[in-house]
């Protein structure tokens, strides 16, 4: 089952939200991220596996800024791998997390294909993201 947690401050926001995730971690999931802006852009850090994997990696590839989300994900749609672990950004200015299933993601995502969009994930969230 997915959680979601998100955070705005006036310090650095990625200890909280790794402690919110480590707190969902009963739910059970399959892989988690964090988004964090910056200020100017957002940056994220995802990984297959459990939280702890994640704060390992953010110990080598810190985030720091005053507002993100992070996510833990259990698979609807796409294998348990990082690049379908959530959040799921268009550019550098959007991240985003999602529970649930959206039904007609393969049309949308034929739709935006078809547009000029690329997609690097087998989810339906990261179809949110380019909409």
């Amino acid at each position: 089952m997915c959680g979601i947690v998100g955070a705005t401050a006036e310090r650095s926001v990625s200890g909280i939200l790794l402690e919110g995730l480590r707190r969902l971690e009963y739910r059970g999931y399959d892989s988690a991220g964090m988004a964090i802006w910056d200020g100017e852009l957002i940056h994220r850090v995802r990984r297959a596996g459990k939280v702890q994997a994640l704060a390992d990696a953010l110990d080598s590839q810190p985030l720091t800024g005053s507002a993100g989300i992070a996510h833990t994900r259990w698979a609807t749609h796409g294998k348990p791998e990082e690049h379908n672990a959530h959040p799921h950004m268009s550019g550098t200015s959007l991240a985003v997390v999602h529970n649930g299933i959206i039904e007609n993601f393969e049309e949308l995502k034929l739709e935006l294909m078809i547009s000029g969009y690329s997609f690097s994930s087998e989810t339906d969230t990261e179809v949110i993201a380019h909409l």
